[in-house]
C-alpha cells in the first residue's frame, strides 16, 4: 500500500485561480484535488482518461458540447468519458473543491512540476 500524505500535496496553480494537486497513483488509476476560485475557468479540453470526480464544496458548471452546460452542486458526483469535449466554470461566489479521479492514472500531468 502506499499512502500519500496531506502535507505532501504539491499544489500547482494550473491556471489563473484553477490548483490542482496530484494525490496517489496506482496502476489503474489516479487523484487529483482541485480547488477553483470564483470566476476561474478551466477551458474546453478532451483527454483519452475517463474522469470521475465529486464536489465537497461550491456549484462548478461544466462546459460540454455543443454549448451544452451542467451546474454540479457539493455532494454531487459526475462521470466523464474519455475523449469527451468539456472544460468548467466557478460562476458563484464560493470557492469550489473536489477530488477526481482518473483511469488509466495521469502520472504526470502537463500542468505538474517537474
Amino acid at each position: 500500500m502506499d499512502r500519500v500524505p496531506h502535507e505532501s500535496d504539491d499544489d500547482v496553480e494550473a491556471l489563473p485561480g484553477v490548483h490542482l494537486a496530484q494525490l496517489a497513483a496506482g496502476e489503474e488509476m489516479s487523484v487529483q484535488h482541485f480547488t477553483i476560485e470564483p470566476g476561474a475557468e478551466v477551458p474546453i479540453h478532451s483527454h483519452p482518461h475517463e474522469q470521475s470526480g465529486y464536489i465537497a464544496e461550491g456549484t462548478l458548471t461544466f462546459l460540454l458540447e455543443d454549448g451544452e452546460e451542467l451546474a454540479c452542486e457539493a455532494g454531487d458526483s459526475y462521470d466523464l468519458a474519455g475523449g469527451e469535449t468539456h472544460g468548467a466554470v466557478n460562476r458563484g461566489d464560493e470557492t469550489v473543491r473536489g477530488v477526481d479521479v482518473f483511469s488509466p492514472p495521469r502520472r504526470n500531468p502537463d500542468w505538474a512540476r517537474d
